[in-house]
């Protein structure tokens, strides 16, 4: 469903050209070489439920995001003047909590022809169920250093439709407005694009 190798040189490719700080080598080397990232799904059965969807879905919030902060109205009226680094940062990784996450399973299904059949699909077996943007943020951590904006980037990023409390939602969103930038870029992606 999707070119893995493809997406795999463009996420390198934003990822090398706008990330510089100390721990992203080793970062992208754990992404490229210890771990599932470019072959995950980006969900059970939902956007991006296919092999390199979690990579795609990455790539996909990235240009989302670019674009939505790029909007005129969004520079005129609030002035947000974060850097290619901080954009890249919290849209590539900002589901790395999925990583590992995801096995393939199988169940019985019927076909076009009306007959059942053994196929395959996805199911969650998270061996480090530390949440959702919270996780990402403490795998990020593990590598190099996130500012204050970022981790809350990262943190918030399902916005509204996470579990979490909406009042605490909406003062989070309120404070920091690359969360809702991202939120915003998330959904963006996900309902539209995948």
């Amino acid at each position: 469903m999707v070119d893995i190798e493809a997406v795999k040189a463009e996420f390198t490719q934003i990822y090398t050209d706008n990330i510089k700080r100390d721990g992203a080598d080793k970062l992208l080397d754990y992404l490229t070489n210890k771990c599932d990232f470019f072959v995950a799904p980006a969900s059970t059965r939902y956007h991006s439920a296919y092999e390199g969807g979690l990579a795609q879905h990455s790539v996909n919030v990235y240009h989302c995001l670019k674009n939505y902060l790029e909007r005129p109205r969004v520079k005129e009226v609030y002035k947000l003047d974060y850097t290619d680094e901080q954009i890249a940062i919290v849209a590539l990784l900002h589901d790395m909590c999925k990583i590992d996450c995801y096995k393939v399973d199988y169940r019985n299904a019927k076909n076009e022809q009306g007959q059942w059949e053994r196929v395959p699909y996805f199911k969650m077996e998270d061996s480090l169920p530390y949440g959702h943007g919270e996780k990402s943020v403490y795998m990020i951590s593990g590598f190099m250093r996130l500012s204050r904006e970022e981790a809350m980037a990262i943190r918030w990023h399902m916005g509204f439709s996470g579990t979490e409390d909406n009042n605490l939602v909406g003062r989070a969103l309120e404070q920091f407005p690359l969360a809702f930038a991202l939120a915003t870029a998330d959904m963006e992606a996900s309902y539209f694009l995948e």
